[in-house]
């Protein structure tokens, strides 16, 4: 495990073609699932948290902290996403962020960002967060369940696969 405080040149995933996995670390529930398949795969896993967060000691495993502040966590993993990087997130604007960067995105539930998905998903979220400023009771998402686990699981091997296929590599520092 490296840790790595964030100022200007914390490191991240190298930019040549190696996959790597962002993790939008605040209140995910799949991290120990995504230390388990990027390590399978060998990739670096670099999770992005603006509090101090216990991770596995494991070279392939970066705890980057950055500062207290809205976006900033955001703002790092969005600088550090492209094409080979497979980013963590239920945040649906950085998850906008990213996609058009050309990363991979996924949501905790097992859930893929795309292209064509995205707008539909910020409208959503837009959406409801109107309705919530106006005094509407929206309820939230569903409870996080065992198969929304299994399915992440699966969109993250897969997601790695298709990036290793597409010629992509693990970045072994």
């Amino acid at each position: 495990m490296t840790d790595t405080t964030m100022p200007s040149a914390a490191p991240g995933p190298a930019a040549d073609r190696s996959v790597a996995v962002l993790v939008d670390a605040d209140a995910c529930p799949v991290k120990d699932e995504v230390y388990r398949v990027a390590g399978r795969h060998r990739a670096m896993a670099y999770v992005v948290a603006n509090s101090f967060m216990q991770v596995p000691r494991d070279p392939l495993i970066v705890r980057i902290l950055v500062p207290a502040g809205p976006d900033v966590a955001d703002d790092w993993i969005a600088a550090h996403a492209r094409r080979g990087i497979v980013v963590v997130t239920s945040d649906v604007p950085l998850a906008d962020r990213c996609v058009k960067a050309g990363a991979d995105v996924l949501a905790p539930n097992g859930k893929a960002f795309s292209e064509q998905s995205i707008g539909m998903a910020l409208a959503t979220r837009n959406l409801m967060d109107q309705l919530r400023s106006a005094g509407a009771v929206t309820g939230g998402p569903p409870p996080f369940g065992p198969r929304d686990r299994s399915a992440f699981l699966s969109a993250l091997d897969l997601a790695i696969v298709r990036l290793e296929r597409a010629g992509f590599g693990a970045d072994r520092r």
